[in-house]
């Protein structure tokens, strides 16, 4: 078997990093990226995503399947059906410390459908359309003696410009 035939490795990340927070006393959550095929209360999404606990006392009858993550949870005291296939999940981490790991995002399905972020992105081996995990680095400067760069002996200055942000999932 290659590796184009073997199966993902997602869902046992997925376990494994359920398997820690528990066994640490954390909480963990899983960061969903909602379409169709994902059976979440609509009125808690929030820009196409939606963080979900699925510690042992926010769920019951929890499954991490290696196809679906299933279980039965209370929103505003009723109890609903949550079903989200594996290939949706972009994230679990811990509540308490942010600890966890993030999954590439899924690639657009469909004719007429948004294209993922990182659709356009070439993969190492230069194929286009598969999902890559990307790691923004900020640009080289030009030379030493660019105006950017502080005195000597002095850290170069950062280039005007707005400052990167990071986006805090809750």
């Amino acid at each position: 078997m290659n590796a184009l035939e073997s199966t993902s490795t997602r869902p046992y990340l997925i376990r494994a990093l359920y398997e820690w927070c528990t066994d640490n006393g954390l909480t963990p959550y899983v960061a969903v990226l909602v379409d169709d095929t994902v059976q979440v209360p609509r009125e808690y999404v929030k820009n196409g995503e939606i963080v979900l606990n699925i510690s042992f006392d926010a769920t019951s009858s929890l499954k991490l399947g290696n196809d679906f993550i299933e279980f039965k949870a209370r929103f505003a005291g009723s109890a609903r059906e949550i079903i989200v296939p594996i290939s949706r999940v972009i994230a679990i981490y811990a509540r308490e410390n942010g600890q966890g790991m993030a999954f590439p995002v899924p690639v657009a399905g469909g004719e007429g459908s948004k294209p993922s972020p990182l659709s356009s992105v070439p993969a190492a081996g230069g194929v286009e359309g598969e999902p890559k995990v990307v790691q923004l680095v900020p640009p080289e400067p030009a030379a030493a003696d660019d105006a950017g760069s502080g005195p000597e002996g002095e850290p170069p200055r950062p280039p005007p410009g707005p400052r990167p942000a990071l986006k805090r999932v809750k």
